[in-house]
């Protein structure tokens, strides 16, 4: 097989690939010996048509795609490892030539992983930040323990109030007739959360158990439904069950239910303690981060799009799943929050496009400092995995190769030594 590659612009190029042509004929009759158990003539068996007669009858071109399907993927595959390159999308082919007993050729259009000039990285200055531990983030830590273990009690009689998670029912209504997506029952809403439109939530608060409301809120005008942007709403509101917070004292006795200590002090102390470790890491993630960051503002890096578009499919991914986790789903979401997915792609492409960079340049970094994952690297990762999950590490390893998963373990632990590289060599404070 023969290979040439072309560089374009804008981190595109063309591979031409020729095929032999005993290969495109060993393709050929495989794709026959497929073809052929699907073909129905007059006077032969199903698939026992000899193939001169299928060729005469139904011509050697009905072979071809089955036969480009069969020899593409594998001539691909194969002039990218001799080029060199590293694809970031699928290629766009062109099949130039293609007979029996003739060679096949073909073009693919590639884009792939950009060069990146890396700037400096060494004897980088981060800005100074302030990690201490104050009385008042105590407090606030001991608000979040006494948040955590309150009981939520269901009420009875009385009102709805912010801070409350009430059961609603609700439909939506514009000029009176109903619009999709705008109705739910037995839903839980948390009032004060935001997570609602603008002005539902507050209008909740008041409700009586087993009262009706009509809730009237204005989508936005740049709400992703053009029938419903910059419209008023009518929802039909009632409210069937409200359950309150209730709120343990903090003293002595709240110390002793929630942790190995006798008294609030004691429980304060540690708190305290614990902050402190968690500022101190927090200080360690700061300063690797920045160095992250401004390495990579350091480097010249031209981004082809599509990497930017494959990272925002992956965060978009990622929002749906936590989505899900607190029980509610994409289409909620963009009907409440007044975007549709077009919106959403919009507000993540700069963070995607800073993750895509900053991930080229630690690549960038590992090959010129010469960092790797070793297969020591991989094993202690394995066993700290097998510790921490209660499982054997030769098992681990086995559930990682079954899903393609070690290469990835390699790369996760080569970028950890690579920003570890970075902290080292710049010795930064914050």
């Amino acid at each position: 097989m023969a290979t040439k590659w072309e560089k374009l612009e804008n981190n595109q190029g063309v591979l031409t690939v020729e095929v032999s042509a005993e290969q495109v004929d060993d393709a050929l009759d495989q794709a026959f010996k497929k073809v052929v158990k699907k073909v129905n003539v007059p006077g032969f068996r199903k698939g026992k048509i000899p193939r001169k007669m299928f060729e005469a009858r139904f011509g050697v071109e009905s072979l071809y795609q089955d036969a480009l399907d069969i020899l593409l993927p594998v001539a691909y595959g194969q002039a990218v490892r001799e080029a060199g390159i590293e694809p970031v999308d699928r290629p766009e082919v062109d099949v130039e030539k293609i007979g029996k007993g003739e060679p096949l050729v073909f073009k693919a259009t590639v884009t792939v992983k950009p060069e990146v000039k890396l700037g400096d990285y060494k004897n980088l200055v981060v800005e100074p930040k302030e990690f201490a531990v104050t009385d008042e983030d105590v407090d606030a830590e001991l608000k979040r323990m006494q948040e955590r273990h309150a009981e939520l009690v269901t009420i009875e009689e009385g009102a709805a109030q912010n801070g409350d998670i009430v059961n609603i029912d609700f439909e939506g209504f514009l000029e009176g007739v109903p619009f999709e997506g705008g109705k739910a029952e037995d839903y839980s809403l948390e009032l004060g959360s935001g997570t609602f439109i603008a002005g539902f939530e507050e209008q909740v608060v008041g409700l009586a158990i087993g009262e009706e409301k009509e809730v009237k809120v204005t989508f936005p005008e740049e709400y992703h439904s053009p029938n419903l942007a910059g419209k008023e709403a009518v929802f039909q509101v009632k409210l069937n069950g409200i359950k309150r917070k209730n709120l343990p004292a903090l003293d002595d006795e709240f110390a002793k239910d929630v942790s190995e200590f006798d008294t609030l002090e004691e429980l304060k102390a540690d708190t305290k303690k614990k902050l402190e470790e968690r500022a101190a890491k927090d200080k360690d993630t700061y300063i690797r981060e920045q160095l992250v960051i401004k390495a990579s503002e350091n480097a010249e890096i031209d981004i082809p799009n599509v990497m930017i578009e494959q990272e925002i499919d992956q965060m978009v991914n990622e929002f749906a799943q936590r989505l899900q986790m607190q029980g509610m789903n994409m289409e909620l979401y963009y009907q409440f929050s007044g975007m549709d997915e077009s919106a959403l792609r919009d507000q993540l492409r700069s963070d995607a496009t800073t993750r895509v960079r900053t991930a080229l340049t630690l690549e960038a970094i590992s090959k010129a400092e010469n960092i790797e994952a070793t297969e020591e690297d991989v094993n202690e990762e394995l066993d700290k995995l097998a510790s921490m999950y209660g499982r054997p590490a030769d098992e681990l390893r086995k559930i990682f190769a079954a899903q393609d998963g070690l290469a990835g373990l390699y790369r996760d632990i080569q970028t950890r030594k690579t920003v570890d590289f970075l902290v080292a060599e710049n010795k930064a404070t914050a």
